[in-house]
């Protein structure tokens, strides 16, 4: 990646030292700037094809899948590359599999190797409270009417030290299950419990540690996982994220959960347009007041199919990505028409009123007290 600011001798000597280090440098892209420029406007670099045009993130996407190159430097600098611009290349680099490095930093992208025998979807997020458990059981319970007999991996931060299997299509997860597994020291409200509860198929506990800006994680037992998975069978494999880590192999498919509050720099800056890039769809979660506005949803979307644009390249082989905007409502696994119910939830304060009303008048029950502290064991207590 060079620039117009830096005067061309000096960028055809750093291109010498990269060559004089053992590397061969098979295309520049030209990412802006013009200060230093000769009155024709080219950057001659004596030899070295130079890519130039008015979208820097496009050029690179196009040099990477022709060439294949095995890293990207970046040899320019502020004003030409701000934070933003820089990020938005090194998720580029980083979707199609390429180390991003320069003056004082390497992006590599997270291993992703291919492990499942069977057919993946990965179900990802932005960070931790999105929704993507809720998201991945809807996408597991819609497989299993489909008859694709869906298998679910999730990993999480509480998960088992062995990949644990639990059959949530063979056994009734009773309350005393559950407490008894809270009992034995387990994390009995572990995702892959819920998935088991809620969606009724086989699901797989792993556990991970630590997570990259990209989404790796340092360490992790979902490789085991997805081995589990395949000697069980079924038709296709979900894989579960965890915050904003990423299952660390590969998805044949991979739905980004991104909830309507996010700070939209989150999302179109940082890392946010590398997840865009892995994902073909993504689901906009709590779109509704408190917790944001119908006019910043319709603000989020515009920005959600421009960034995606943006680091796609038009290589994607579709004009703009499918955005689904959403909203969570509690839904009885059986009938609680005239019972009195309590509900706990992770779900914020903000919630409680719609959660009570879609209740009692959807479902018939008397809601006498909400819990939002679920995620906090001794406020819970």
């Amino acid at each position: 990646m060079v620039d117009g600011e830096h005067y061309p001798p000096v960028i055809s000597d750093a291109l010498g030292a990269l060559s004089d280090q053992g590397h061969e440098v098979v295309r520049a892209v030209m990412v802006g700037g013009r200060e230093k420029l000769p009155d024709t406007g080219t950057l001659d670099l004596a030899g070295v094809d130079v890519a130039a045009g008015d979208d820097p993130a496009a050029l690179l996407f196009e040099a990477i899948a022709a060439l294949g190159p095995d890293a990207v430097v970046d040899l320019s600098d502020e004003p030409v590359l701000d934070y933003r611009k820089r990020h938005l290349l090194a998720a580029v680099s980083l979707g199609l599999g390429v180390p991003y490095r320069g003056a004082d930093f390497e992006f590599t992208p997270p291993p992703r190797p291919r492990l499942a025998a069977l057919p993946t979807l990965a179900v990802i997020g932005t960070g931790k409270r999105t929704g993507k458990t809720a998201v991945a059981g809807f996408a597991a319970r819609t497989l299993k009417r489909a008859g694709m007999a869906p298998v679910v991996v999730a990993m999480g931060r509480g998960g088992p030290s062995e990949p644990e299997v639990l059959r949530g299509d063979e056994i009734e997860l009773e309350p005393s299950y559950l407490l008894e597994l809270a009992d034995a020291g387990k994390h009995a409200a572990s995702d892959y419990i819920e998935d088991a509860l809620l969606a009724r198929v086989p699901t797989i506990g792993c556990r991970r540690c630590g997570g990259g800006l990209a989404g790796g994680v340092e360490n992790s037992n979902v490789a085991q996982g997805v081995e589990t998975a395949n000697e069980l069978g079924g038709g296709i494999c979900l894989l579960e994220g965890s915050g904003s880590a990423i299952p660390p192999l590969h998805s044949d498919a991979t739905l980004l959960v991104v909830p309507a509050g996010i700070p939209h720099e989150y999302l179109t800056g940082y890392f946010g347009p590398y997840r865009l890039l892995l994902s073909g769809l993504v689901v906009v979660t709590m779109c509704e007041e408190p917790f944001t506005s119908s006019s910043r949803v319709s603000s989020l979307t515009s920005s959600i199919r421009d960034t995606w644009a943006a680091v796609n390249g038009g290589w994607a082989g579709r004009a703009e990505i499918e955005v689904v905007r959403t909203v969570f409502r509690p839904s009885p696994t059986r009938s609680v028409e005239g019972a009195t119910v309590c509900v706990a939830t992770t779900a914020p304060t903000a919630a409680g009123d719609s959660i009570r009303r879609h209740l009692e008048g959807e479902h018939g029950c008397e809601v006498v007290g909400i819990s939002h502290s679920l995620s906090d064991r001794g406020q819970l207590k």
